[in-house]
C-alpha cells in the first residue's frame, strides 16, 4: 500500500490572510509542518501543494517537495485531488497547513484503518477529540461531529450537534480535526462531484462524502494541539510551542 501525505497551503486564507507565513518559533508556520510531517517517517513521500510563490519558494529553499495549483480551487480536497490524479498511490493523507502540532500516533490510527479495512469498507478516515468547553462547542469554527456506535460520521456541522434539548442526557461532544485519509478514488470522485447544499451551507468540505454516500472512519484522539484559524490561535500556538 503506497501512502503519501499532501498539504494543501492556500496564501489568502479569509479569516487570517498570510497565516501559513507567519512566525511560529522562527520558522512559519507551513514550514513547521512539514517538517513534522516529514519527521513522522510514516509516508512514501510529503508534499506541499499551493497557489502562492511565496509559499512555493518558501518549500523550496528548505528542500522539500512542493507543487504548484494549475487552478482555482474551493477546498484543500479538491487542491490535493488535482495534484495526484496522475500519481500511482493507494491512501492519501491530507495534513493541513495550518496545524503544524499533528502528531506520528494519530496520523498511525489513521493509516491503520485502512490496512485493517480488508473489505474496502471505508473511503475516508478522520480525527475527533472529545471536548468539554461550552464556548469551544457553541464557536462556529470549531466543526463538531456525530457518529455511529462504529464510529463512522453521521454529520458535520459548526452549530453543536446534537442539541442538547435535554440537559440531563450524558452527551459526548467530539471537534473534527482536519486531518484526512482518503482512498485515492474516494478523493478523486469528490474532485468529479458538484457541491450540494449542505456542504455550501456549512462551508466543511467533508459533508461533500457524507451527500454521495461515503463512508467517513473516525478515529478518536486526545492530541488537541492548535489549529491556527486567527491571530489569537498563533499566540496560542506560540506559547504552546516555547
Amino acid at each position: 500500500m503506497k501512502i503519501i501525505a499532501m498539504i494543501p497551503a492556500r496564501y489568502s486564507a479569509s479569516r487570517f490572510p498570510g497565516k501559513l507565513m507567519k512566525d511560529l518559533g522562527g520558522k512559519p508556520v507551513i514550514t513547521r509542518t512539514y517538517e513534522a510531517t516529514v519527521e513522522t517517517k510514516l509516508f512514501d513521500d510529503v508534499i506541499v501543494v499551493t497557489d502562492s510563490d511565496i509559499i512555493f519558494d518558501e518549500i523550496t529553499k528548505i528542500g522539500g517537495h512542493v507543487l504548484m495549483s494549475t487552478k482555482q480551487h474551493e477546498c484543500g480536497s479538491d487542491r490535493i485531488a488535482e495534484a495526484v490524479e496522475d500519481l500511482d498511490i493507494d491512501v492519501v493523507v491530507n495534513v493541513q497547513g495550518d496545524e503544524p502540532f499533528t502528531d506520528t500516533e494519530s496520523l498511525k490510527k489513521l493509516i491503520k484503518v485502512f490496512k485493517e479495512d480488508t473489505d474496502t469498507q471505508v473511503d475516508l478516515a478522520s480525527l475527533m477529540v472529545h471536548i468539554t468547553d461550552w464556548d469551544e462547542i457553541k464557536n462556529p469554527n470549531t466543526v463538531k461531529v456525530i457518529v455511529d456506535q462504529q464510529n463512522f460520521a453521521l454529520y458535520f456541522s459548526r452549530s453543536p450537534i446534537p442539541y442538547p434539548r435535554d440537559e440531563a442526557v450524558p452527551v459526548k461532544y467530539f471537534k473534527h480535526k482536519g486531518v484526512y485519509a482518503f482512498r485515492k478514488e474516494a478523493l478523486m470522485d469528490f474532485y468529479r462531484l458538484p457541491m450540494l447544499t449542505l456542504e455550501a451551507s456549512e462551508k466543511i468540505e467533508c459533508i461533500r462524502y457524507l451527500e454521495y454516500g461515503k463512508r467517513i472512519k473516525m478515529v478518536e484522539t486526545d492530541i488537541q494541539g492548535v489549529e491556527i484559524d486567527t491571530p489569537e490561535d498563533l499566540e496560542r500556538a506560540k506559547k504552546l510551542w516555547k
